[in-house]
């Protein structure tokens, strides 16, 4: 901190002084175009690295600080990206200094390929990324509007765009006579919505999670899919002058083909390969280049089928999202690198593509003015319709169309087959991509003024406070659970717990097999486990609740280690809750036992301990219409006791009942005062509406401060014959597993279940850690 700030003060002292500035942008852009055309020279017609690092330079600097600034005044970044792309390109700079320009970005086929690789690879990352972050419980819901949406959106501008390539004036084509098929090229190249382009804007307006948004994404992929297909119609058509239709039935059933194997059997085959990598490989990073290998393999499945590659990573990325382990790391690991040097080299590149100054007539200005025009109207009269159909209200269809708008990148390679193989002109080719831009320049302020006027309703307003307050809690960013249990009542309780908790996200559960721990000559139970089965049960119970129609893997070890060594095993492969449930858990004095201190000492991570007395019913609590008491203090540890109590009352269902318990308690003789009244009132409001966002019925109350916080809670148990005590506890430093005397006193005395929540770090691995 101090370096960072010593720092800001001296390149305060030493500002660069105003009459310099022009001479260090202008030494730049000498230097660069000099440094390239020297590299040019040395290339001798095979691409030249140092050019291609000159250009990425560029794009990036040019790129992200047109986003930067954009980004300042409400706008994505990637339309800085896409305007940088315009600066460098023959638009601006080759207008003004076309030697420079020539220089940095040759027309070499062997330069261009390598960028524009880089690029290719940059987008598939992108679309990776992107698909990650959809939803697909969301995106099922959303189905029927998405595809009408996408099938009209796509039918009403492909219609205007063929009857325009009917009736454009001959100076436009390259070749009068194939009419038709320029017009089935600006037909397509008019219709289809580009899934990139849209994507990155929806995830960087922060509408992802809109129902709106996810319409919007779906919708686009759909386009995009359709239109591949479609110019897989049209590419055969006007290289063979007939229609190629063993070609087509082939690109049209594989990609059905495809996306059935994707979300059936691939589901599946990723979340093993992920799991193998991470428990298994030593290398660094072993998930992510499973990832990268997954992602390289299906973008080529794809592209033998017929369909653009970028369908191969989407469909990667959904997986992967679909994966219960692990993405929120992989996330992050992708996203720095691909926002800050994939993003600006592709979308860049497409603002290279466009030369501005080719449109210096009138009548060619008039018929790309129009051609936008047409464009925009007809995505939006498709829009439109397909939302009416589809069940949207006016307001919702507005907004699809204002997002649908975006053609970006996808124009620009249809346009650029259409170029390469003579069937549109070279000014057509610009208009086209001009189009692009305009379109996607819009959509951003357009669909935020849409979606300004469209708040979302109060079930969707629900929905969005709960994802953030999942995102921002323990619970929700539980991935993988490791279980230590026995036979006994208190490792069913424990097992069954872990079931309720994995049901609804689909998280993986590892059980360790204590009694094989203990007994290593003990000979092979016939069949699963006793705690396996619980688990399975209160995972089905739980998915149902939710609706996550996810399969829950519980994996059962009997390692031949002991207990400590078994722990520390598979805590090295990443879990973020143990849960403990033994028969001998706990001493007559309410502490824990010498197999209980074995076992959390080889975790260093949040536990959660189990104790079902022997008076305690033989089912394992919290079964269905339980009542789960939550002593709550306002303090951090409370509160993790808290949402776990609320997850179990969620997918149970139960009934909570929060009792506040004052953490400084004084004599018998004083009073609470109004500050403490305050406080509790407090406590219990954000708890209770934590609780109300999902639905629950919740109850609560006050501890009477003239008795101990433990003596409370016991009478409380009492009173609201509560089946199962949810208690959130600070472990304290030292070599024995302790949470206090209060706890201690708790667990000697009560008569029903009680789960002991830690979710903090344990003191000893703080200290241990580098």
């Amino acid at each position: 901190m101090g370096q960072g700030q010593s720092g800001r003060r001296l390149i305060a002292r030493w500002p660069l002084k105003a009459w310099r500035r022009p001479l260090v942008w202008t030494g730049l852009f000498v230097a660069l175009p000099v440094s390239a055309a020297h590299a040019e020279a040395g290339a001798a017609g095979h691409g030249s690295e140092v050019l291609l690092l000159i250009q990425v330079a560029l794009l990036i600097g040019v790129g992200r600080g047109l986003g930067e600034l954009m980004q300042r005044i409400g706008q994505p970044s990637v339309l800085g990206e896409l305007l940088g792309g315009l600066l460098l390109g023959p638009s601006l700079l080759g207008w003004l200094w076309p030697s420079a320009q020539a220089a940095i970005f040759p027309h070499e086929p062997a330069q261009q390929a390598m960028i524009e690789g880089l690029a290719q690879f940059g987008i598939l990352l992108l679309l990776l990324l992107t698909g990650m972050e959809v939803d697909l419980k969301l995106v099922r819901k959303v189905g029927r509007p998405a595809l009408t949406i996408s099938v009209f959106g796509i039918a009403v501008p492909f219609a205007c765009g063929f009857a325009l390539g009917q009736w454009m004036p001959e100076m436009l084509l390259p070749h009068p006579e194939a009419r038709l098929v320029a017009s089935l090229f600006l037909g397509t190249a008019l219709s289809i919505s580009s899934v990139k382009i849209v994507a990155v804007v929806v995830r960087e307006m922060n509408f992802m999670r809109r129902n709106v948004g996810q319409i919007i994404v779906a919708s686009a992929i759909i386009d995009d899919t359709l239109g591949w297909i479609i110019i897989a119609v049209i590419f055969s058509l006007a290289s063979r002058g007939s229609l190629d239709l063993r070609g087509i039935t082939q690109s049209v059933l594989g990609t059905l083909v495809f996306l059935g194997l994707s979300f059936t059997v691939g589901r599946r085959l990723v979340s093993i390969l992920i799991r193998l990598a991470n428990d298994h490989l030593v290398s660094a990073s072993p998930v992510v280049t499973v990832i990268l290998l997954l992602m390289s393999v299906m973008a080529l499945i794809t592209h033998l089928i017929g369909v653009h590659t970028v369908l191969g990573a989407f469909v990667t990325g959904v997986l992967v999202g679909e994966s219960p382990i692990l993405t929120r790391q992989i996330d992050e690991r992708l996203r720095g690198l691909i926002t800050s040097l994939f993003m600006p080299v592709f979308f860049g590149l497409a603002g290279l593509g466009t030369d501005l100054i080719q449109l210096h007539t009138p009548e060619l200005l008039l018929f790309t003015a129009g051609l936008v025009v047409i464009a925009s109207l007809g995505k939006f009269a498709g829009a439109l319709a397909g939302g009416k159909l589809g069940g949207l209200t006016r307001g919702e269809s507005l907004a699809l169309a204002s997002g649908m708008n975006a053609r970006g990148s996808t124009e620009v390679i249809i346009a650029s087959i259409g170029l390469s193989i003579g069937v549109l002109s070279q000014p057509l080719f610009t208009m086209i991509v001009t189009m692009a831009i305009l379109t996607t320049l819009a959509m951003p302020p357009m669909l935020r003024a849409a979606l300004r006027r469209l708040p979302p309703d109060r079930s969707e307003q629900a929905r969005l406070e709960r994802e953030a307050h999942e995102r921002s809690g323990f619970v929700g960013g539980l991935e993988r659970l490791l279980l230590a249990a026995d036979d006994s009542s208190s490792g069913r309780l424990a097992a069954r717990i872990a079931g309720l908790l994995a049901g609804p996200g689909g998280r993986p559960v590892t059980v360790l097999d204590v009694e094989g721990i203990r007994h290593v000559a003990r000979a092979p139970v016939d069949g699963p486990l006793q705690s396996e089965a619980v688990i399975k049960d209160a995972a089905q119970q739980g998915a149902q609740r939710t609706e996550s129609n996810v399969d829950v893997d519980v994996t059962t070890l009997t390692p031949t280690t002991g207990l400590r060594d078994a722990v520390e095993n598979e805590a090295r492969k990443g879990f973020d809750l143990m849960l403990i449930g033994l028969e001998d858990g706990l001493t007559p004095q309410g502490r824990f036992s010498e197999a209980c201190e074995e076992i959390a000492s080889g975790f260093h991570g949040p536990l959660a301990l189990a104790l079902a007395p022997a008076a305690a019913s033989d089912g394992p609590a919290p079964q269905r219409d339980a009542c789960i008491l939550v002593p709550v203090s306002g303090r951090g540890v409370s509160r993790g006791g808290a949402e776990v109590a609320i997850a179990l009352a969620h997918v149970g269902p139960a009934r909570l009942h929060l009792l506040y318990v004052s953490t400084t308690q004084g004599s018998a003789d004083e009073r609470r005062t109004s500050e403490e009244k305050d406080r509790a009132d407090q406590v219990l409001a954000d708890n209770a509406a934590a609780a109300r966002r999902y639905d629950l019925d919740v109850t609560t109350a006050v501890a009477d401060a003239d008795v101990g916080p433990d003596i409370a809670i016991l009478a409380e148990a009492s009173k609201i014959k509560s089946d199962l005590i949810v208690l959130g506890v600070d472990r304290l430093q030292g070599a024995a597993l302790d949470f206090g005397a209060m706890i201690a006193a708790v667990l000697a005395a009560s008569e029903v279940p009680v789960l002991v929540v830690s979710t903090g770090t344990p003191p000893a691995a703080q200290r241990s850690d580098p």
